[in-house]
C-alpha cells in the first residue's frame, strides 16, 4: 500500500528503500547499544574518563551494622568514592543485605553495586550487580551454574547485570577457598592474561582480579601491566588493596578502579581517620590514572 504512490517513479522506489532500510537497520542498531549498557556501567565509565582512575568502597553487611553502614556512606560520598560494592562474603544476604542498602542510599546518592558472594547476595534495593564468572574455578557452578541460577530473580529485581570476569590470584583467601579457584600464580603473568582475554572475548564488561579480602598484598603490578597491554574493558584490582600508595601503583599500571574495603573498615569507627584515608585512596587512585601512560 504504501509503495502503491511510487508507482509511476520507478526510480524513485529503490532510493526510499534504501533511506529506510538504512534508517531502520541504524535505529535496531542504536536501541541495541542503548539497552545493552545500563545506567550504572554508563556511569562507571563516564567517571574512567572523567578521573582516570576510582575508588569504589566495599562494604560487607556482616562487618557493620546498617547504621554504621549509612554513616560510612556518607563519608565515603564526601572523600571522592565513586560507587559502593555491597557484599563479598557468603553473610551478605537477606534483611541485612536490605538494610545496609537501605541505610546506604538513605546517606548517599553513589551507585551500589552488588558483589555476590553467592546467589542469595541479591536485593531489589541496589542499582546493579557484578554478574560474574569466576573463570579459573575447579567447579562449574562459579563458573556458570550460579549465573543460570541467579538470572531469573536479577531479571525480576530489575537488577541491572554488569557481566564480570572474577579471576582470583594467589593466595585467594576465603573466596579462593568457597570458589574452588585454581589461583593464577603471582609470578606468571601469562596465565593472568589469558584469563583476562578469554573473559573480554566471551562478553564480560569488567575484568576483577582478586587476592582475597585481607590478602597480605594486591595483584603484583607487573601482572595488571601485563593484562591491562591486551585487553580493552575496565580493570578492577580488589582484595589486598591496604594502602593508597598500593591504589597508585595499581592504576597506575593500568587498572581503572580498586576496590577498597579492610583497610577503611579497620578505622571506620573513627569518622574522621576514615574520611581522611578515602581522601588519599581517591587522590592516589586518580593521580595514578594521570600517571598512566
Amino acid at each position: 500500500m504504501f509503495w502503491s504512490v511510487f508507482e509511476p517513479c520507478a526510480l524513485i522506489k529503490p532510493f526510499f528503500e534504501c533511506i529506510l532500510n538504512n534508517f531502520s537497520t541504524q535505529f535496531l542498531r542504536d536501541s541495541m547499544i542503548e539497552n545493552h549498557f545500563g545506567k550504572t556501567f554508563k556511569y562507571i565509565l563516564e567517571q574512567i574518563e572523567k578521573r582516570k582512575g576510582l575508588v569504589f568502597l566495599v562494604i560487607d553487611p556482616p562487618d557493620q551494622t546498617p547504621e554504621e553502614a549509612g554513616i560510612i556512606a556518607k563519608l565515603a560520598e564526601e572523600a571522592g568514592i565513586a560507587a559502593f560494592a555491597v557484599g563479598g562474603s557468603i553473610g551478605a544476604q537477606g534483611s541485612t543485605l536490605d538494610k545496609t542498602i537501605k541505610q546506604i542510599k538513605a546517606n548517599s546518592s553513589l551507585p551500589v553495586i552488588l558483589f555476590p558472594g553467592n546467589i542469595a547476595t541479591l536485593s531489589p534495593k541496589a542499582d546493579a550487580a557484578y554478574f560474574m564468572s569466576m573463570l579459573n574455578s575447579r567447579d562449574p557452578y562459579f563458573i556458570s551454574g550460579a549465573q543460570t541460577a541467579s538470572s531469573i530473580p536479577v531479571k525480576k529485581m530489575n537488577l541491572e547485570p554488569i557481566p564480570t570476569s572474577y579471576l582470583v590470584f594467589e593466595p585467594g583467601k576465603a573466596v579462593g577457598w568457597v570458589g574452588q579457584a585454581n589461583l593464577i600464580p603471582r609470578d606468571v603473568p601469562y596465565i593472568g592474561v589469558a584469563a583476562a582475554l578469554a573473559g573480554q572475548f566471551m562478553g564480560s564488561h569488567l575484568i576483577i582480579l582478586e587476592s582475597g579480602s585481607g590478602a597480605p598484598s594486591c595483584v603484583p603490578v607487573e601482572n595488571v601491566k601485563a593484562i591491562a597491554s591486551v585487553v580493552d574493558v575496565p580493570l578492577i584490582v580488589a582484595g589486598g588493596v591496604k594502602t593508597p600508595q598500593m591504589a597508585f601503583d595499581a592504576i597506575s599500571a593500568g587498572a581503572s578502579i580498586v576496590h577498597v574495603g579492610t583497610a577503611v573498615d579497620d578505622v571506620h569507627k573513627n569518622k574522621a581517620k576514615a574520611l581522611k584515608l578515602m581522601k588519599e585512596f581517591v587522590l592516589a587512585a586518580e593521580k595514578g590514572g594521570q600517571n598512566r601512560k
